[in-house]
């Protein structure tokens, strides 16, 4: 069976994450299946929330761990990457010069992208056979600068990206108008009260989710899992929550802040289901590198 091999690099707002993933070709189509992943909690978003700009200290670490991107590409045979930078280094007053050192040391070209590329980038992933059922569906991609959002339905999609996140909301720096933008948002497209199910990403309610699934097979948690897990952290210490529940000490802070952005949109749409199938950013950013690698191919000329 044939397969290639691409690499993919979000750089959000609480961490940085690499995904290595195989494309196996099969007679059914492509097969995605993940790799290897590293994550490496730099927070970016510490920095460009609450000064404006990335510090000398984060760069350096951004660009050691670049490096090692770098190098782990070349021993892995990566077919091609993309690295994409988001909320964080949009905020950022010297995130443009910042990648600019970065690609002069190590050959690594980011891209900063806009919101609205970000949430187009994760809707494109390819959804598990099980939520096709759904006529349609909230796609809710919980970062730490930022929340992008896709309806998802049949034959259309519509998106949009708010400055919500996680960090943001630790350090206070979410702004009322963002909320009232975001209700705007969805009562314009008729989902205020609506019922519509939520498909949740991102590494929180991933968390979440591992923790409150009943059963190996269901892929999708209750409004209620939600508000018992907050209930049973809201109280807890930092150190608590991180020996209870063996959370890392990145994850330990701003998960409370996630449970109460999710809970707050849940209530605006009246959801009474969260999925949580574990796609993000990087594997739309995958997709993206074998549909390019597909065009491609059709233009080669072979004498």
């Amino acid at each position: 069976m044939n397969y290639l091999r691409f690499a993919s690099i979000d750089i959000g707002s609480n961490a940085i994450r690499f995904l290595s993933s195989y494309v196996f070709e099969t007679d059914k189509g492509p097969y995605f299946r993940k790799g290897l992943l590293v994550r490496v909690p730099i927070r970016l978003g510490e920095d460009a929330f609450r000064y404006g700009k990335i510090s000398t200290d984060k760069e350096h670490r951004m660009t050691e761990a670049m490096m090692s991107f770098k190098h782990l590409m070349s021993a892995m045979d990566i077919h091609s990457y993309k690295a994409f930078a988001t909320s964080a280094m949009r905020d950022a007053v010297n995130g443009l010069e910042l990648v600019e050192r970065i690609e002069q040391h190590t050959g690594i070209h980011i891209e900063i992208i806009s919101g609205e590329k970000e949430a187009s980038v994760i809707s494109g992933s390819q959804l598990p056979h099980f939520i096709e059922q759904e006529e349609e569906m909230l796609y809710m991609d919980l970062g730490g600068g930022s929340t992008e959002f896709t309806i998802l339905r049949k034959d259309d999609y519509v998106q949009e990206s708010f400055n919500i996140g996680t960090i943001r909301e630790l350090f206070h720096s979410v702004h009322s108008k963002e909320w009232k933008r975001l209700k705007k948002w969805l009562k314009s497209q008729g989902l205020l009260k609506s019922g519509i199910p939520i498909l949740g990403s991102g590494g929180n309610i991933n968390k979440i989710y591992k923790i409150k699934r009943q059963h190996n097979d269901a892929y999708h948690i209750l409004p209620q899992d939600l508000a018992d897990f907050y209930d049973s952290i809201k109280d807890l210490s930092y150190q608590e929550r991180i020996v209870k529940h063996q959370l890392n000490p990145d994850r330990a802070d701003v998960i409370k802040p996630a449970c109460e952005i999710f809970m707050k949109v849940v209530e605006l749409v009246d959801c009474q289901k969260i999925y949580v199938p574990k796609l993000g950013l990087s594997d739309g950013i995958v997709r993206d590198l074998y549909e390019e690698y597909i065009e491609e191919s059709k233009h080669v000329y072979y004498p």
